[in-house]
């Protein structure tokens, strides 16, 4: 069994127009060195650089988890704002474990694959596994891990159980200490809801909101195929939890995955940045709802 981490830079493009090539090129090369050295310290070997990223193989899954809590860590302790402006470097990660085909020190394989495609979904400063991680832990490092419920990873026939690693919780518990709630950390979580020329946003301390056809529905989708009332978003658990109350059921896409999460009087977490069909699936003049969490 091998343990396969894929680590991406947030928002590369952006800098890259911001400081240009040549200034962004040298501040990614000198930050993915840092990097690696980082995973090396943890028993990690790095297999290739993929740009402004990192493919890392562990041999143990709580070695891979231990090095890239490390690396959230030092991003919050210590921004790192390229060019010493504009918004700092944070890092979204993938996590998995199981067979890989290892060729001229390259890895290929189902858990690769699957790797980056929770990279892909996880949000800004978010690390993503699965359950096949989880099971291999110990009680102390699966209690970080909170369950986002069953999504279907680009590439796969079968939805993956996925997991979200609590890396700040220590965190939270000293701030609580020095007087602070939870939910003051927690508030800082946003939700922005884009369907048409209608924009909401959610948070914490908001009391959520309602999807549907009718009048009375927080954001309006005027769709035969979208109920009247048709499924409600809120905060619950530390979680933005999007529940179906229609008649034909919700689709929801995350990342830049073509597979959906079906709910149909169900509910799951929403992570990362994707898209929600009312009623139907996701095709051209469906009823959707681009969203996404930020921090």
């Amino acid at each position: 069994m091998t343990t396969v981490v894929f680590a991406d830079l947030v928002g590369s493009t952006s800098m890259f127009e911001r400081l240009g090539d040549e200034t962004a090129s040298r501040f990614v090369t000198q930050l993915v060195g840092a990097l690696s050295q980082v995973f090396e310290q943890h028993s990690g070997r790095v297999v290739k650089l993929l740009g402004d990223g990192l493919f890392v193989v562990f041999p143990q899954e709580g070695d891979a988890l231990a090095a890239c809590i490390s690396i959230q860590k030092r991003f919050l302790e210590k921004p790192i704002r390229p060019g010493g402006s504009g918004a700092p470097v944070q890092m979204q990660m993938g996590i998995e474990s199981g067979e890989v085909a290892e060729i001229d020190g390259d890895c290929f394989g189902d858990t690769v694959n699957s790797a980056a495609r929770l990279a892909d979904l996880a949000g800004a400063a978010q690390i993503l596994t699965t359950q096949n991680v989880w099971l291999a832990l110990g009680p102390l490092q699966q209690a970080s891990l909170r369950s986002l419920g069953p999504m279907h990873l680009r590439g796969r026939a079968e939805a993956s159980h996925v997991y979200r690693v609590e890396w700040q919780a220590g965190r939270d518990e000293d701030a609580t200490m020095m007087g602070r709630s939870l939910a003051d950390s927690a508030s800082s979580q946003v939700l922005s809801l884009v369907a048409g020329e209608q924009t909401l946003q959610i948070d914490a301390r908001s009391l959520g909101l309602s999807i549907g056809r009718g009048a009375g529905a927080t954001l309006t989708l005027n769709d035969p195929r979208v109920s009247r009332m048709h499924a409600t978003l809120e905060w619950r658990g530390g979680q933005f939890v999007l529940s179906d109350a229609s008649s034909y059921g919700t689709w929801v896409y995350f990342g830049n995955q073509s597979d959906a999460v079906v709910l149909r009087r169900t509910e799951c977490y929403l992570v990362g940045s994707g898209q929600i069909s009312a009623g139907c699936e996701r095709r051209e003049g469906s009823p959707l709802i681009n969203f996404s969490i930020s921090s």
